[in-house]
Parts: structure tokens; sequence; C-alpha cells
């Protein structure tokens, strides 16, 4: 059974950093393609980052150069550094998985209950 659980959310000001963490059971990360997702109230979730087997990441560009997604294969956790944040990256924060072998397209399979991030201007 997969079980993926967040953790590290909270308040920020703008221009200030969070990281996000996610333990996953049942699912290696060196292995698999996992991702952080998002959404905000009203919005559709979107998709924030992936990395693939531990090394191909793939950001969108809202986020690129100030987001980074990492694992730590010793731990079997999802990382994701966020700095210079904005209002706008306000949102619950998802973390999800692949099923492997499967790539990083399309939906994931197995989703985290979410953390809050709120960032203040």
């Amino acid at each position: 059974q997969v079980q993926l659980v967040e953790s590290g959310g909270g308040s920020a000001q703008a221009g200030g950093s969070l990281r996000l963490s996610c333990a996953a059971s049942g699912v290696t990360c060196s292995a698999s393609c996992l991702g952080w997702f998002r959404q905000a109230p009203g919005k559709e979730r979107e998709e924030v980052a992936v990395i693939n087997r531990g090394a191909y990441t793939r950001y969108a560009d809202s986020v690129k150069g100030r987001f980074t997604i990492s694992t730590d294969n010793a731990k079997n956790t999802l990382y994701l550094q966020m700095t210079s944040l904005k209002p706008e990256d306000t949102a619950m924060y998802y973390c999800a998985a692949y099923r492997p072998p499967m790539g990083c397209g399309g939906r994931p399979d197995y989703w985290g209950q979410g953390t809050q991030v709120t960032v203040s201007s």
C-alpha cells in the first residue's frame, strides 16, 4: 500500500522560503516518478515539479529558478525547497507518485493529503 505524507507547509512572507517534505512508503523514490502539485482556491490543480528516478526534473514555468525538487533515497523522502516565495504561490500542495515503471506523464496514481502554504505580501 502506497502512503505519501507531506509536512513542512505553513506561512511565510513574500521573498521567504519554506521546505516541504513527503515521506513515502510502498513506492521507492529512486525507482519512481514523484512530484509536487498545488491547488489554489477556485483554480485547478497544477503540476509544480516532478522528479523521475531521482534524476530527471521538470518545473512549471512559474516556479523555475525559485523551487527545487529533490529526493533523499536513504530516507525515501521527497522534498520541495521553495525560495523567493510570492503571494501567488499560496495553495494546498500535494505530493504525488506515479506507478512504476510509468514516467511522469498524465495523472499520478497516488496522492498525499496535502499541506497548506500561505504567502503574505
